[in-house]
C-alpha cells in the first residue's frame, strides 16, 4: 500500500453491492478477505502508522501508565467465599498479568492451595482469557476453559483438585454460554457453536470419557436464538435457556437424574420472554407476560408452565434478574436510571438495600451457598472503588468486607452528580459526570462522553483509576444513558431500537450540548468514546453532528451496518435482525442507511480518530473499522490524527492481561490529551 504523512492509502477495487435502496460501490470490500496478503499488509501498515504517531508521545504514555499502576494495589486478593466446606479466593501478584485461583479449609487459609494459575496457563500465548470456572458439587473437580487467540472458542479441561492434575478429558471449541454439573459430579453439561458462531447445542459429557462420546441433548435450529446452560443455586435443576432478542424458551433437567431428555417449561411464542430459577419447593419465573418491565411469577415443581403472580409489575421499574436462596429472593432492578437490589422473604415482605441517590452501581457478589442468612453484594461509583458488603437477611445488619485499595489517590478530591439533558424530541435523558470537586462550570474544561445505548444493556457508573488521570488534569468525564439501553425501563430500549435507532445518537449529541451549555465542557474540546455497538454510536454521532465532536475513540466499532446486516452468511447476522432490522426489507433498508457510519462518510473535516479492531474478533469483524478508517482517509478534507490499531492476536475484548490493558488505557488518554488540550 502507498503511504503518506497522513497514513496508508488503501487501494480501491470497485465492488457493487445490490441493495433495496439501490446498488452501491464498496471499494474497500476486498479487506473482508483476511487470506488476501494485501489485507494483512494494510493492517500492518496502519499499525505502524499508529505506532509512529504515538512515538513522540511515548513519555506521556509512560507517565499515564505509571499513574494507573501506582493507583492499583498490584498484590491483592478477593474476599474469601464459602462453598461446600471450602473457602475460595482469587489473588493477584505484583508483576503478574493474570489472576491466581486458590482455596482452603478456613477463611484465613483460603490462599493455601492454588487450584488454577492463569499466569502459568497463559505462558507462551500472546492472548489468554479464562472462560468456564466451575467447581463440581463434591468439590473434587474443576471444569475450566481457556481461549488463547481471542476467537471466543474455548478448550475445556477437567482438573482433579485432589491432585492438581488435569484429567485426560479435553473438549475443544466450547462457547462462553455456561456449564452445569450433575449432582453426583459424574456429568458436565456445556454449549458449542454452530457455523455462524452462535451458541446453539448443549452437550452432556461423562467425566473420564472421550469428548467424541459426548451426547448432544439439545440443538437450537432457529438462527435467531442463543442457547445457554446453568445450574440453579439450589443444585437441583439444570436449566437450558434459548433466547432471541424478543422471546425465550426454557428446558429443565433434574441434576440428580440427568440422563433424561430436557423438558420444555412453556413453548416459545412471539414477544414472550421468561427465565426460570428454583426456590426449593417451587419455581420462580421472571417474565414480561402482560408486564412490559417484567414481573415475577411462581410455579409448582410438577407443573413449571403454570404461573401465578408473586411480585407485581410496576411500570418503569425494570426487573432484570431474580436470584433464589433457601429463605429469600433477591431482585435486581433499574429504577429511574439507577440499579438497586431488593430482598424478598418467604412471607413476601421486602427490604430494599438503601444506597442513597448518588449515581452508583450495585450487584450481587459471590453468593454460591443456597442456605445462608447473609447476602453479599458489591457497590461502586465514579468516586468510590469496588466495595464488598454483607447484609444479614433477618436483622438488616450490614458490614463492609473490603474496599479495593486505591493508593496515591485522595477520593475526596472528586465529585459525581446526575444531570438530565433534553433530546431533539423533548425526551429527558440522564447522564452522570465526574470532575474535580473544586472545578467550576466556566466553560474551559475538556470533556469525554462515554456511551453504549444498545441491546437493552444498562451501563451503571463504575470506578476507574485510569479515568482519574484525565479528571486530575481538569477534565470532565461524562457517562451517558441514551435510549437503546435499559436504564429507564423496557420502553427506553424500544425507543432506541429498529426504526427508532436514531434516538440513541440524538440523545448522546444532546448530552454533549447540555454539558457545554452547563459550562462543564469547553466547546471545541469534547470527545466521544464507545465500543462495539457503542462504536456505532460514535460513528453516527460524528456524522449527524460533525461540528460538535473534536476527538473520537472507537473501539472495535460496528460501523459497516448495512453490509453486515444484509448478509445472513456472516456469523451472528440473523440473530441481530431483531435488534437492528433486516436491511433487505423496508423500512429497515432506508432507516439503517441513514445512520450507518461507513455509508455516510463524506468529503468534509473529521475529528481526530483512534479506532481499534481485533483480527480474531467473532462479533465485529476487523474489516469494519479498517474500511471505515480507509474511507475517511480517502475523503476527508483535513489532516487530524486518524489512527487504526488492530490486535493481530486478539479479538473483541482487545489485549488480555491487566498491564496490557492499563497500557492501552494510557494510550487512549495520551491520544485525548494530545488532541483535545
Amino acid at each position: 500500500m502507498p503511504s503518506d504523512s497522513r497514513g496508508p492509502v488503501a487501494k480501491q477495487v470497485p465492488h457493487i453491492l445490490p441493495r433495496l435502496t439501490g446498488p452501491t460501490n464498496d471499494p474497500y470490500y476486498w479487506m473482508s478477505n483476511r487470506d488476501d496478503p494485501e489485507t494483512i499488509a494494510y493492517l500492518t501498515q496502519e499499525n505502524e502508522h499508529c505506532e509512529a504517531w504515538f512515538a513522540p508521545h511515548t513519555e506521556l504514555v509512560e507517565v499515564l501508565f505509571n499513574e494507573i499502576k501506582s493507583r492499583v494495589q498490584e498484590t491483592d486478593a478477593s474476599v474469601p467465599t464459602l462453598k461446600d466446606g471450602w473457602w475460595y479466593t482469587t489473588r493477584t501478584e505484583e508483576g503478574s498479568q493474570y489472576a491466581i485461583h486458590c482455596r482452603g479449609l478456613s477463611r484465613d487459609a483460603a490462599t493455601a492451595n492454588i487450584i488454577l494459575d492463569e499466569n502459568a496457563l497463559a505462558h507462551g500465548h500472546e492472548y489468554f482469557s479464562l472462560g468456564s470456572f466451575d467447581i463440581s458439587p463434591d468439590a473434587h473437580l474443576l471444569a475450566w476453559a481457556a481461549d488463547t487467540d481471542g476467537s471466543e472458542h474455548f478448550t475445556m479441561r477437567i482438573r482433579d483438585l485432589r491432585t492438581g492434575i488435569d484429567l485426560d478429558d479435553e473438549i475443544t471449541d466450547t462457547s462462553w454460554a455456561g456449564t452445569a454439573w450433575s449432582t453426583d459430579s459424574a456429568y458436565l453439561f456445556y454449549v458449542t457453536y454452530d457455523e455462524q458462531e452462535r451458541p446453539s447445542s448443549v452437550w452432556r459429557h461423562k467425566v473420564g470419557t472421550s469428548a467424541s462420546d459426548d451426547v448432544r441433548i439439545f440443538e437450537e435450529t432457529d438462527e435467531r436464538f442463543y442457547v445457554g446452560v446453568d445450574l440453579t443455586r439450589s443444585g437441583a435443576w439444570i436449566v437450558i435457556d434459548a433466547d432471541s432478542k424478543t422471546s425465550s424458551e426454557c428446558r429443565l433437567i433434574s441434576a440428580s437424574d440427568c440422563l433424561h431428555e430436557p423438558v420444555v417449561v412453556r413453548p416459545r411464542s412471539e414477544n414472550l420472554e421468561y427465565h426460570l430459577d428454583h426456590w426449593g419447593d417451587c419455581f420462580v419465573v421472571l417474565t414480561n407476560d402482560k408486564a412490559v418491565d417484567f414481573r415475577i411469577m411462581q410455579a409448582p415443581e410438577n407443573d413449571p408452565g403454570t404461573w401465578t403472580e408473586l411480585i407485581a409489575h410496576v411500570v418503569g421499574n425494570r426487573i432484570t434478574r431474580v436470584e433464589c436462596f433457601a429463605t429469600h429472593l433477591v431482585i435486581h432492578e433499574w429504577v429511574n436510571a439507577q440499579p438497586q437490589l431488593k430482598i424478598v422473604l418467604r412471607d413476601y415482605s421486602s427490604m430494599p438495600i438503601d444506597l442513597g441517590q448518588m449515581p452508583h452501581d450495585v450487584d450481587l457478589d459471590s453468593n454460591p451457598e443456597w442456605n445462608t442468612q447473609w447476602l453479599r453484594f458489591s457497590t461502586e461509583s465514579m468516586v468510590s472503588p469496588a466495595t464488598v458488603w454483607e447484609q444479614n437477611i433477618a436483622t438488616g445488619e450490614r458490614n463492609m468486607l473490603k474496599r479495593s485499595p486505591t493508593p496515591n489517590i485522595d477520593l475526596g478530591d472528586y465529585e459525581t452528580q446526575r444531570y438530565w439533558a433534553t433530546s431533539l424530541d423533548g425526551t429527558k435523558v440522564p447522564y452522570d459526570i465526574v470532575r474535580l470537586k473544586n472545578a467550576q462550570p466556566n466553560g474551559t474544561a475538556p470533556a469525554m462522553v462515554y456511551a453504549y445505548g444498545s441491546y437493552e444493556i444498562s451501563i451503571p457508573p463504575w470506578f476507574s483509576v485510569a479515568r482519574l488521570s484525565l479528571v486530575d488534569r481538569g477534565w470532565t468525564w461524562v457517562l451517558a444513558h441514551p435510549r437503546g439501553g435499559g436504564e429507564m425501563g423496557r420502553n427506553w430500549y424500544l425507543d432506541g431500537r429498529l426504526e427508532n435507532k436514531r434516538n440513541t445518537f440524538d440523545d448522546v449529541n444532546a448530552i454533549a450540548d447540555a454539558v457545554i451549555d452547563a459550562g462543564w465542557a469547553a466547546a471545541g474540546h469534547i470527545g466521544v468514546r464507545g465500543g462495539s455497538a457503542g462504536g456505532l454510536m460514535v460513528g453516527a454521532c460524528i456524522n449527524f453532528r460533525p461540528e460538535l465532536w473534536n476527538a473520537v475513540v472507537a473501539e472495535v466499532p460496528f460501523v459497516d451496518v448495512v453490509t453486515t446486516m444484509s448478509d445472513p452468511s456472516i456469523p451472528l447476522t440473523v440473530t441481530e435482525w431483531e435488534e437492528w432490522g433486516d436491511p433487505r426489507i423496508e423500512p429497515y433498508a432506508t432507516c439503517m442507511l441513514q445512520y450507518s457510519p461507513y455509508d455516510n462518510v463524506t468529503a468534509r473535516a473529521y475529528p481526530a480518530i483512534f479506532a481499534t479492531g481485533g483480527l480474531n474478533d467473532p462479533r465485529v469483524a476487523y474489516h469494519e473499522p479498517a474500511k471505515w478508517v480507509a474511507k475517511i482517509r480517502s475523503l476527508r478534507t483535513n489532516d487530524a490524527p486518524l489512527l487504526l490499531r488492530t490486535e493481530m492476536g486478539a479479538g473483541h475484548g482487545g489485549p488480555s492481561g491487566r498491564y496490557e490493558r492499563w497500557r492501552e488505557e494510557a494510550r487512549v488518554s495520551a491520544f485525548l490529551l494530545s488532541t483535545l488540550t
